[in-house]
């Protein structure tokens, strides 16, 4: 890179830890290896790093050597060890995902009432059954093949070319060539460059000034320097984070499939393709199972209410009729009708078309691709959501925050003569571009007009890893025969090439450390002066360095990350911060978000709780600092222990353990490729405020289906009360099966109407939960006052058609409860509907017209040639002016007992 030389790996004992990861550590024993894929890798790893093997150690081991492969053996290899590609998802078929659908509780449940009914003969109500079976299956598997498709057009290669050393005999130089990664095999030599993504896992043999992106792989924000060791004296200067116990990812000689490369060069063999590779586990990890949602659970659990329900009905009807009027199976179909009454039949076609409707919008309107069907619900119902810090709440880029003296306070002269440093290393080094730390400090220097362009450039010593510091010579103006050199990098590695005394560097490092403290980065700069001179510059050079002062950073904060934190607050959402980052930077973020980061919580103390103790500090605490993918994942399913309803936005490999546990994975669309398809949501982008479209989608979705269920489950348990009253009290059925089944279709083309319904303001405010209990409190308290007003029409029934002369008492009956019903059905739509304001107030269209279109049918239907047919027939006038005074008195019951258990319910 540019004229400076890279930094050879010398033959000697190397450094590895953590033998429990292969894919950072693993080399195959090519001469050893058997035919096939899969072949056993050997282990050379060790925990001693005076055991572990060289990079010299690591060439044989892979029958390979710094010219690289000779094209024959790479040929064979491939063969070996097949394509460097990640395991692709194989597309589901039509017919199992259809067959998938039907492990719907709702489904199932209509499926077997469908059943019942072809057994006795109920042919009608069997035939309507299991088309809406039918059609709720085709539904859901058409909206999961369009999420699908829409996510394989998304996917990308981690790589899609790389350098790489091949031979084409034995005593052939190596030539450079550009291969696809998938071509790769164990043992090739690659060259790295600035922009490279990492095509494998691979040990570094040479590089200069080599800093890697890890972020998809351990969510680090910060770039990571690499350069190779292979001795335990270089390993224990490497510094921290490079020693035992802190991880393959930590380890400065390798580098891993899915991160990229940010600066400098390097060469590296490469030690594990394909399947054995870190990123390609974790598309086996994936495969793992995700718990119950909140959907699952809220379904399972009104499922089995209603089958508790349906399995009672038949035979209570069956031994009460048989008790007290002496019927046998002649009731059968009608006990079957009943129970299928009771049954929220369009529930399968409502809850797939509300949710496809919304998905459908979200994906047209806002880019935002649901995978999963019932994540939406997942998305509407969530109380908390988990984030990371970096590319959420910040731009994955620093800023500079301010330019300290050395006694604290604000100079311009520290961040003046870093920008000098940072402009004259790019130019002089050769550097393609500037790493993130100077390039903030360049763009801090050009909003305040410093004037750089007044020195000249001599030389330049880049940022090395060991030094941790970067020096530019410069020529200032009327400085002749002078030569200024400017040193920045870390504080004490430029704090030991100062001229100072020990109290002063004392002094200087705690001044660092409360800067620090405060949740901010550190540049510090030094200058010196040297007579000019000719000869190159080196290392040695940086000695006896006048201190100048601090250059602070912090990270820049996503302008919409605010607004969106206040949103998501009014929409009753606790946002939790997850990050590997240190606890002072992100609290500090926190604050500058307007975030109260209350007590920040680290790794060291989530280890030491229990699975209880940690879900009530989930519960309580905000942020939580240093995770590992196991603490995030943890943290989540602690949440969800707690009883919360858990979202979690990530982007990385380290992120899909927390995806897995929460209830909804979400994920923006640059993602990796294995949380793409991992996610249940894919965002357009990494952004909260696109996270509030996709919670307000899934707050739509399940505020219309919980209207649904409320009103229909309430209105039917009211009727079948009912009709199991009646059915006592009178000497013929209240019913016959073929009205029940005209009846329950006119309620069914009405109920369509709840999934393009646009519930009110109040259902977005808080997180839509089906949840069992509410319902069954619900559907008691106004299924039983629809039953009193059923009760009433048959009282209304008796004294019209007993002051009437109409004819045939048992058609008349049939008829004026047929017309009760659809009317009843219509009011409670309209009274009932989540929000509850439509009478005076907006929304509902959709509602307005079902239920005037059912009112109609109710009306008008017992007067033509198909209610004859139905055995129904036409109603004295005295009947409808009766009717109209018990309808006005369940309106006005409906709408006091709705505000009544509006003010006694409190919200989550």
């Amino acid at each position: 890179m540019g004229s400076v030389p890279e930094s050879s790996a010398a033959a000697g004992p190397g450094s590895t830890d953590d033998p429990d990861a292969p894919s950072a550590v693993v080399v195959v024993p090519i001469a050893g290896a058997k035919a096939g894929r899969g072949a056993a890798p050997d282990v050379l790893a060790s925990s001693s790093a005076a055991a572990a093997p060289t990079s010299l150690q690591v060439l044989r081991s892979l029958d390979s050597g710094p010219r690289g492969l000779l094209e024959e053996q790479a040929g064979e290899r491939l063969a070996l060890f097949g394509e460097n590609t990640l395991p692709a998802w194989r597309p589901v078929s039509w017919p199992r995902r259809f067959l998938r659908s039907l492990r719907d509780p709702f489904t199932s449940v209509l499926l077997c009432l469908g059943l019942v009914s072809a057994a006795v003969a109920s042919w009608g109500t069997a035939c309507v059954t299991l088309v809406l079976v039918v059609v709720s299956c085709l539904l859901r598997s058409a909206e999961e093949h369009r999420a699908d498709r829409s996510t394989a057009a998304l996917r990308e290669l981690v790589a899609t070319t790389a350098t790489v050393l091949r031979r084409a005999g034995p005593d052939a130089a190596p030539s450079a060539r550009e291969l696809p990664v998938g071509e790769l095999v164990p043992g090739d030599v690659i060259r790295l460059g600035p922009g490279d993504l990492v095509p494998a896992d691979v040990r570094l043999l040479r590089a200069s000034g080599l800093t890697v992106h890890q972020s998809a792989l351990t969510g680090e924000s910060v770039p990571v320097t690499k350069h190779p060791v292979d001795t335990p004296a270089r390993l224990r200067a490497a510094g921290p984070g490079c020693g035992a116990g802190e991880g393959p990812f930590a380890r400065p000689e390798l580098c891993f499939q899915g991160s990229s490369v940010a600066s400098g060069s390097g060469t590296a063999v490469v030690t594990a393709t394909g399947a054995e590779t870190r990123f390609a586990a974790a598309y086996d990890s994936s495969a793992r199972r995700r718990g119950t949602s909140a959907f699952d659970r809220s379904v399972h659990g009104i499922s089995w209410t209603l089958i508790r329900f349906m399995l009672l009905t038949p035979p209570l009807v069956l031994m009460a009729n048989a008790a007290l009027r002496g019927r046998g199976l002649e009731t059968l179909p009608f006990a079957v009708a009943v129970a299928v009454g009771l049954t929220p039949e369009m529930l399968p076609v409502i809850v797939t078309t509300a949710l496809a409707r919304g998905a459908s919008l979200l994906a047209r309107n806002h880019g935002v691709i649901v995978k999963r069907l019932p994540a939406l619900h997942d998305l509407g119902a969530i109380d908390v959501l988990c984030v990371d810090k970096t590319g959420t709440l910040t731009q994955d880029r620093p800023v500079v925050e301010s330019s300290l003296s050395a006694s604290g306070r604000s100079d311009p002269e520290a961040l003046h003569w870093a920008a000098v440093n940072a402009l004259w290393t790019l130019q002089l080094a050769d550097l393609p571009v500037p790493d993130a730390l100077d390039e903030a400090v360049l763009d801090a220097a050009e909003e305040r007009e410093e004037p750089l362009s007044a020195h000249d450039g001599v030389a330049a010593l880049p940022f090395d890893p060991v030094r941790r510091l970067a020096t530019a010579v410069v020529r200032r103006p009327g400085r002749l025969g002078v030569h200024t050199l400017v040193t920045k990098g870390a504080v004490e590695a430029v704090l030991e090439r100062c001229a100072l005394d020990e109290a002063e560097r004392i002094r200087l490092c705690e001044l660092a450390a409360r800067e620090a403290a405060g949740g901010l980065r550190l540049l510090a700069v030094a200058r010196t002066e040297r007579p000019a001179r000719p000869r190159a510059y080196t290392a040695a050079d940086e000695r006896g360095l006048t201190f100048l002062g601090f250059v602070t950073l912090r990270d820049a904060l996503t302008p919409s990350a605010s607004d969106a934190l206040d949103a998501l607050g009014n929409r009753g959402i606790a946002v939790k911060v997850l990050t590997g980052d240190d606890p002072g930077t992100v609290a500090r973020t926190c604050r500058d978000l307007g975030l109260d980061p209350g007590e920040v919580m680290s790794a060291e103390r989530i280890d030491a709780l229990s699975d209880g103790k940690l879900a009530e500090a989930a519960d309580r605490v905000t942020v939580f600092a240093r995770c590992t993918p196991e603490h995030k994942a943890r943290i989540v399913s602690a949440l969800r222990t707690a009883g919360r309803t858990a979202g979690f936005l990530g982007d990385g490999v380290n992120d899909l353990p927390a995806m897995h546990a929460a209830d909804v994975g979400i994920c923006p669309r640059n993602a990796v490729d294995v949380a793409r398809e991992t996610a249940d949501v894919v965002l357009a982008e990494k952004d909260l405020a696109a996270i509030d479209h996709a919670i307000t989608a899934g707050r739509h979705s399940s505020g219309n289906i919980s209207a649904y269920l409320r009103i229909t489950l309430s209105s039917n348990l009211g009727n079948v009360i009912a009709m199991l009253a009646a059915g006592l009290m009178l000497p013929f059925l209240p019913m016959l099966p073929a009205q029940v089944l005209v009846q329950n279709l006119c309620f069914d083309v009405a109920q369509l109407a709840f999934a393009f319904d646009r519930p009110a303001s109040e259902v977005l405010r808080w997180p839509t939960v089906l949840r069992p209990r509410d319902f069954l409190h619900f559907i008691t308290r106004f299924g039983l006052l629809n039953a009193t007003a059923d009760l009433a029409t048959f009282a209304v029934l008796a004294v019209a058609l007993h002051s009437s002369a109409t004819s045939g008492g048992q058609e008349a009956f049939h008829s004026g409860w047929f017309t009760e019903n659809l009317l009843t059905q219509a009011l409670v739509m309209l009274l009932l509907r989540t929000g509850g304001r439509v009478v005076g107030g907006h929304g509902g269209g959709p509602l307005r017209v079902a239920a005037c279109s059912l009112s109609v049918v109710g009306l008008l239907l017992p007067l033509t040639p198909l209610g004859g047919l139905l055995g129904m027939s036409a109603l004295p006038p005295l009947y409808y002016l009766l009717l109209a005074t018990v309808l006005a008195l369940y309106a006005y019951g409906l709408r006091a007992a709705r505000t009544r258990y509006e003010q006694n319910w409190s919200r989550p």
